[in-house]
């Protein structure tokens, strides 16, 4: 009887232990996370249990362990880049001091020797060597890479990944505005990458960076992505007008010197960036990388193998960066309209016979997305924009007061405020941001007018000449020049010029520069 009851009692005390771990688990248990966190549709709790952003299949698949696979499908297509300058003699551009004789009889009763001439103090610049990465996008050579990794070289070479094989290249094209280049060499049934899409990059993602730092082999480091879009001021555009585009994906992936113009892949091995600075205070790595993103890439990359230069569009939009507007005072922002912390980018001046102002936009308006792509700021703007080229038509997104409107169908235009194709011109191979005198700043200085020199990038100005910002060209030749177009039709005639000024803040002195538009430096652009 007590072996009954004792049966009795366990059985009732486990019945009782199962019910209660039942009904704890089912009403005491805090809720298990289900498929999804946060309420959110596309942020999965196990995110191993699913592939990378951008693929088909979300269920049953777990990411790589480790990035074997796309190393061994990234460094085949990654090359080692060196490039040599020669020595070149410059002229520092001084005119020689004019005698007293040349004031009383005019300079054509004397020689060479005593007329300004433009000759000034010859020297020599010692040739350079350098060296970086690129990466192969095709199976007959072409390359993209940094412009900065070529700029201004007389002589290219490429040497594959793990191969003693070494090649000329050529210079197909360069975009100084994105800091990316197309060259190619003779080769043919060569490994290369395949673009992924920068738009599926997401912050926290593994990437790989693949390049040649510090001229060692063919080299591979990993990352997160630790931010997109990020504008950091470096790249400067060598044109009629500053228009750098720079909207970066950070990672925190090793890179340096030689890694310039290398893979940015994701764990399948696609290339979704082109490595091109880092941010260090020593020149060094030291925690931050940047990478162009792969969708700018490849528009570039098509202009220039398609029209042999990059038909970038233009909104035709000024506008406050954050920066400024955190230094302004309230009165300020409210004379040109605008306001502090909003989310997108806020109009300060519509320009004539623009995208923008055919869209109806005005000054104040917030442009918040481009063709349903959000933009809340104008690195991303910038980027969204560069995709397109004069012609194509976008949509445009903007809230005016506490309304949000869409303009749709709005053609896009180019600097000139048409649709034609652009063609490099000798203008755009001089490598310099140049803007007309105004007649104030003329008056200023003492000139009819004239021509500025704001910024020197590469091109002809810098491999020829040792001209420096804040030069004002006042001839061309024996023509004055007061507008950018009649420069432009000169350079356009004649092979040979001589442009001549002086620098405003070093007093009256004449500067002559010799430039030859069908020389040296010009194939290299």
């Amino acid at each position: 009887m007590k072996f009954k009851q004792i049966v009795t009692t366990v059985l009732i005390s486990a019945v009782t232990a199962v019910a209660a771990i039942f009904v704890y688990g089912k009403y005491f248990e805090g809720r298990r996370p289900g498929i999804f966190q946060n309420g959110s549709n596309d942020i999965p709790v196990n995110y191993a249990r699913y592939t990378m952003p951008g693929t088909e299949s979300k269920a049953n698949a777990v990411p790589p362990s480790d990035f074997v696979t796309a190393a061994k499908t990234a460094v085949p297509g990654v090359v080692h880049i060196k490039t040599k300058i020669n020595p070149r003699q410059v002229t520092n551009g001084l005119q020689k001091r004019r005698s007293i004789l040349q004031d009383l009889f005019g300079d054509e009763f004397f020689g060479d020797e005593f007329n300004g001439g433009g000759d000034g103090r010859r020297y020599y610049i010692p040739g350079q060597m350098a060296s970086g990465s690129g990466v192969l996008i095709s199976d007959d050579g072409y390359i993209v890479t940094n412009n900065h990794v070529i700029a201004d070289a007389d002589e290219i070479t490429v040497s594959l990944a793990n191969e003693n094989k070494t090649f000329k290249a050529k210079l197909v094209g360069t975009d100084p505005s994105t800091d990316l280049a197309v060259i190619k060499i003779p080769a043919k049934s060569l490994p290369y990458l395949l673009y992924g899409n920068s738009d599926n990059v997401d912050i926290g993602q593994w990437v790989l960076a693949v390049g040649y730092p510090l001229n060692l082999d063919a080299t591979v480091t990993a990352g997160i992505v630790s931010a997109k879009s990020r504008s950091i001021g470096i790249n400067k555009s060598g044109g009629r007008i500053n228009n750098s585009i720079e909207s970066f994906i950070q990672t925190d992936a090793a890179v340096n010197q030689g890694n310039s113009g290398g893979a940015l892949v994701n764990t399948a091995g696609e290339l979704v960036g082109i490595n091109s600075a880092i941010a260090s205070p020593t020149g060094s790595y030291a925690g931050y990388s940047y990478a162009i993103p792969v969708n700018l890439v490849r528009k570039v990359v098509n202009d220039i193998l398609k029209y042999g230069s990059v038909q970038r569009a233009y909104l035709g939009v000024k506008y406050a960066s954050p920066s400024a507007i955190a230094s302004m005072t309230d009165d300020q922002l409210r004379e040109i309209g605008v306001r502090r912390d909003v989310n997108g980018v806020q109009i300060t001046e519509v320009m004539d016979n623009s995208s923008a102002a055919a869209a109806g936009l005005r000054q104040g308006d917030i442009i918040t997305k481009i063709n349903g792509v959000n933009v809340a700021g104008s690195s991303q703007m910038s980027e969204q924009v560069a995709r397109y080229k004069p012609g194509d038509k976008i949509s445009i997104t903007y809230t005016r007061g506490d309304k949000e409107y869409t303009s749709s169908n709005v053609t896009l235009r180019n600097l000139q405020g048409n649709t034609d194709v652009v063609r490099i011109t000798n203008l755009d191979r001089l490598g310099a941001d140049l803007s007309e005198l105004s007649k104030e700043e003329a008056t200023s200085i003492g000139v009819k007018g004239g021509i500025r020199v704001n910024d020197i990038s590469t091109g002809i100005i810098k491999k020829q000449t040792s001209m420096i910002p804040g030069f004002v060209i006042l001839k061309a030749g024996n023509t004055p020049v007061t507008s950018v177009n009649t420069l432009s039709a000169i350079l356009d005639k004649e092979k040979n010029i001589q442009l001549v000024g002086f620098y405003p803040q070093r007093g009256g002195n004449i500067y002559y520069y010799n430039i030859n538009t069908g020389g040296a430096g010009a194939e290299n652009l």
